[in-house]
């Protein structure tokens, strides 16, 4: 493989951007909770009906697209982790949004504090704050 000038080589391929696709039970409550209950962000959207698709800003470079739909639920085995400025905020923001919590604000044994609440479909959202002592802060 050739390398252009300045770009980092390493022998496989090159991935210029990426994104987690969810394929919901129910395409219309699943947007209704991503936008409206967890508030993010559009970063863009087409068509109508069972054809819409949108994709959402998570931060840091994340992209989340929601479309088409699947009656499978996701795997136990997948998780969408979210790192957040201050969970307590976030924890107060989804109680006002009717979000319900399935395990409360903790922090675990590696020193993160984490809560997990569930999409329409149960796939597992985590919360992650991490603390200012916390050595990823001090990277």
């Amino acid at each position: 493989m050739a390398c252009s000038e300045g770009a980092l080589c390493s022998g496989g391929m090159e991935v210029l951007t990426s994104r987690i696709l969810l394929r919901p039970n129910d395409l219309e409550r699943s947007l209704r909770f991503y936008e409206q209950a967890l508030g993010l962000a559009i970063y863009r959207e087409w068509g109508t009906g069972a054809s819409r698709g949108v994709v959402f800003f998570l931060g840091g470079g994340g992209l989340l697209e929601v479309s088409g739909s699947n009656p499978q639920p996701p795997s136990a085995a997948v998780a969408l982790v979210l790192q957040v400025r201050e969970l307590a905020v976030t924890r107060g923001y989804l109680a006002e949004h009717d979000v319900e919590v399935e395990a409360e604000p903790e922090m675990k044994p590696w020193g993160l504090i984490e809560m997990t609440v569930r999409d329409p479909d149960e796939l597992a959202l985590i919360f992650v704050e991490v603390p200012p002592r916390h050595p990823r802060r001090r990277g």
